[in-house]
């Protein structure tokens, strides 16, 4: 099992009930699969560098994982799927 790193960034305009249960589907995926999860340290809403999806703000999330290599693409698969990720990128933390 590695150490991941995913960062993602949630719209800024979303719900803070949709940000946890997208933060919460994250989870499940990690933990279903035999995972688990070492911390969530959420950065704050910051002004993104150029516009996505016409929105200019961003919730910024850092989240740190114990898992195999399989989880990380259905993770990846996951969060490409929720509408309210505007970018993430998952990398091996050394």
């Amino acid at each position: 099992m590695k150490t991941y790193e995913m960062i993602y960034i949630l719209d800024a305009a979303a719900a803070d009930e949709a940000k946890e249960a997208i933060a919460k589907k994250f989870g499940d995926v990690i933990t279903s699969a035999g995972g688990s999860i070492v911390s969530v340290d959420k950065w704050g809403v910051k002004k993104l560098a150029y516009p996505i999806n016409y929105k200019t703000d961003g919730e910024y999330v850092l989240m740190t994982f114990d898992a195999e290599g399989a989880v990380v693409k259905e993770l990846d698969r996951v969060a490409g799927l929720s509408s309210e990720v505007l970018r993430r990128v998952i990398t091996v933390k050394q």
